[in-house]
């Protein structure tokens, strides 16, 4: 009879294997239903996300977007608070690590609300800020599921000065919505018009045949956190919550080339 210490390990406690190639289908999984199960504990329906560059301080040339993301997070927190129970709660989310991110975890820590901080794990460790508690701080390692996460929740995003990142999580939000890919619409608030317009001509864009018209009303500008905050607000309402809040994926079925007679 054998020894049960002799016994080899079970598959899914098998480390060597969990981080092989093989089971690089596991992971992302994991990465999917970990965090379900863990907003599903905290009662999270509804984010709306702070985008924009971990690069920004205080003081630096462009530290006003620091205080302004940190002030309108609080409001954003204050404004949730006071809506009735039966409608949604909007948590504050951001990317977890330094700069914006910081200031939209540290906004809603100081109205007395949780955020919810979606990290990645890069080549130069971005670290988690101080201000989101750890139940809502999530690690990830690879982008398209914290990509994920950050639409499946939100009912609005907000996009603050940035970079590579802050561009390549806008565009997509952006995409999703210019090809009507998910089941409800995400209000998008550009702040600091002066910055985006430098960054992103989006009338050549439209100029040049490349978007159409009407995808220039995907967005709207704020140049303060008041002015956000009204858009927020006459957007969204007091939405009925639901269960699960997710931003679905419309399904479309493809047509039939040969149809039966």
């Amino acid at each position: 009879m054998s020894n049960p210490s002799d016994l080899p390990p079970l598959a899914y406690e098998e480390a060597q294997f969990l981080e092989s190639d093989p089971a690089r289908p596991l992971r992302i999984l994991a990465e999917y239903l970990e965090p379900l199960e863990r907003f599903r504990r905290a009662g999270v329906h509804a984010t709306i996300v702070f985008f924009g560059s971990a690069r920004l301080k205080p003081g630096d040339r462009l530290g006003r977007y620091y205080e302004e993301a940190r002030e309108l997070a609080r409001l954003v927190t204050q404004w949730s608070a006071s809506l009735p129970e039966h409608v949604h709660r909007y948590v504050v989310c951001s990317g977890g690590g330094a700069g914006i991110m910081e200031a939209a975890n540290r906004g809603a820590h100081e109205a007395g609300g949780k955020s919810i901080g979606l990290n990645i794990s890069l080549p130069r460790e971005q670290h988690p800020n101080p201000y989101v508690p750890r139940e809502l701080l999530f690690e990830f390692h690879y982008f398209f599921m914290r990509k994920l996460w950050f639409a499946h929740l939100a009912r609005a995003l907000i996009a603050f000065p940035g970079g590579f990142g802050t561009l390549d999580e806008l565009t997509e939000i952006l995409t999703l919505a210019q090809t009507r890919k998910l089941s409800r619409s995400i209000p998008v608030i550009l702040y600091g018009p002066q910055y985006w317009r430098e960054i992103l001509n989006f009338e050549a864009l439209e100029r040049h045949g490349l978007i159409c018209p009407q995808d220039l009303e995907l967005f709207e500008f704020a140049d303060s956190p008041a002015a956000a905050l009204k858009i927020l607000q006459r957007r969204l309402g007091a939405e009925p919550r639901e269960m699960p809040g997710f931003a679905h994926s419309q399904l479309r079925r493809r047509r039939d080339p040969n149809p039966p007679l």
